[in-house]
């Protein structure tokens, strides 16, 4: 690799092939470009588009008024302040964006443990809760969660759709790395490096507690969904035409995924009863 980097190309696919030639182990990790476009004028345009009351209204939807600026955040392209302050001119009343902001109070909070903690952030800040022993999660991700072939039909758009365009919606991250970690058993590092490696977005801080989050070493439980959690998020569209429709592992409540996945998980201890 040079080490005096070109800076001006006669359009977007030269610096595309430049960028190939410049770093043939990135290549190798996949060939796909994103379609999101870097640069500043690109997060204004984003940025005038905001609608933070949509957002609080949708955003856990897959087609939800999302920003889609954390990218522009990551590089420092956008500031926290910023989208602070355009959120906030964009409402007649700042409550309808308290939902926003307080999203980017979360990533403020993580970038703070970050700085506290350094490469901490790669171990287990609290015991599991999953009443799993965390030497029983494999260290490298499966094969077909990394090649989108593990029959699963919402499994497989995620894992494609991290590859191809370097975004994932927040709740397919949540769902995906729910899969990896308990229905697969894989140690939250390995899911959090897959993201990493391929995430516009991906900073260290904001991905690698959010799957600690996930696998309860920073929460006081794991996170799980089921079924009807994604068939009401999503619009149902990966349920209905897959595969394994019904032989969907996610296809049940709460409380029996919840033993069937953690039999051995520590229970609440019951409040004690009031005398008569």
């Amino acid at each position: 690799m040079s080490t005096d980097m070109r800076r001006d190309f006669a359009d977007r696919d030269e610096l595309i092939a430049y960028l190939r030639s410049e770093f043939p182990a990135a290549l190798a990790e996949g060939a796909a470009v994103s379609a999101t476009r870097g640069g500043r004028s690109a997060a204004e345009e984003r940025l005038g588009r905001l609608d933070p009351a949509r957002y609080a209204a949708s955003r856990n939807f897959l087609n939800g008024a999302v920003t889609r600026l954390s990218a522009y955040l990551r590089h420092g392209v956008l500031s926290l302040a910023e989208l602070r302050s355009a959120a906030l001119r964009a409402v007649d009343d700042p409550a309808a964006a308290a939902k926003l902001i307080n999203e980017l109070g979360w990533r403020d909070y993580w970038q703070r443990v970050y700085a506290a903690i350094g490469e901490g952030i790669w171990r287990d800040r609290e015991p599991l809760k999953t009443g799993v022993p965390a030497k029983s999660y494999a260290a490298e991700l499966p094969e077909d969660l990394a090649t989108a072939t593990t029959g699963l039909a919402c499994i497989d758009a995620f894992s494609r759709e991290l590859v191809e365009t370097g975004y994932l919606h927040n709740h397919a991250r949540m769902w995906l790395a729910a899969y990896t970690i308990h229905w697969r058993h894989v140690a939250w590092q390995a899911g959090a490096r897959w993201f990493l490696s391929h995430l516009l977005d991906g900073d260290p801080a904001s991905n690698n507690l959010s799957w600690q989050w996930v696998a309860s070493s920073f929460s006081h439980k794991p996170y799980i969904f089921n079924r009807a959690n994604l068939e009401r998020y999503s619009a149902g569209v990966y349920c209905r035409d897959c595969p394994l429709r019904t032989a969907c592992p996610f296809d049940a409540d709460y409380e029996e995924l919840e033993q069937q996945l953690f039999p051995r998980a520590p229970r609440p201890a019951e409040p004690p009863r009031r005398r008569r």
